[in-house]
C-alpha cells in the first residue's frame, strides 16, 4: 500500500465536500500526513448563473463565501486534531486542483462526488476524468452511500 505523506483535501461546503473532508481527516490522522485544504471559486458557473452580468460586488461576495467555506473546513479539521494549510483559488476546480496537487507534490487528492444516474450521467459526462489525466498521484473519491443520500433527500 502506498504511504501518503502529503494529502490535498478539496472542499466546497457541499454534502459531498463534507464527506471528502471527513474521509481525508481520518486518513490524515491515521497516517500523520501533511494536510492541505483547497477551496475554489468557479467563476465559469458563477458567470453563467448571472448571464454574464457579474458586478464587482457580486464577485467579492463569491470570494467571501468561498473564503468562509475554506475557513470552516480548516476550523473543522483543527477541532479534530488535523493541522491543515488552507489554499484558495479562482478558476475551474479541475484546473486548480491539478495545479495545486502538482505544485505541492502531494501523494493523495481527496474529492467528493455527487452520484448521478441515467440521463444525467450521460448528458453531463465524466467530470472527474480530466483530473485523473492531469495529476500523477492517487485520488480518493468520497461518495455518499445510498442511505446517506436518502437521509439528505428526506431532510
Amino acid at each position: 500500500m502506498a504511504s501518503y505523506q502529503k494529502i490535498l483535501l478539496c472542499y466546497d461546503g457541499s454534502r459531498e465536500g463534507r464527506k471528502a473532508l471527513r474521509c481525508g481527516a481520518d486518513l490524515a490522522l491515521d497516517l500523520k500526513a501533511e494536510t492541505h485544504l483547497l477551496s475554489v471559486v468557479d467563476m465559469r458557473s458563477s458567470i453563467a448563473q448571472s448571464a454574464g452580468l457579474l458586478t464587482d460586488v457580486a464577485c467579492g461576495s463569491f470570494e467571501k463565501t468561498a473564503r468562509d467555506i475554506l475557513q470552516e473546513g480548516v476550523d473543522w479539521l483543527t477541532e479534530r486534531g488535523v493541522t491543515a494549510q488552507g489554499h484558495f483559488a479562482f478558476g475551474h476546480p479541475i484546473d486548480e486542483i491539478a495545479n495545486l496537487a502538482n505544485e505541492l507534490h502531494v501523494d493523495l487528492v481527496v474529492v467528493g462526488h455527487r452520484c448521478r444516474t441515467g440521463l444525467s450521467r450521460w448528458w453531463m459526462g465524466a467530470g472527474n476524468t480530466p483530473l485523473l489525466d492531469r495529476i500523477s498521484c492517487s485520488i480518493l473519491v468520497a461518495c455518499s452511500s445510498a442511505q446517506e443520500q436518502q437521509q439528505a433527500a428526506a431532510a
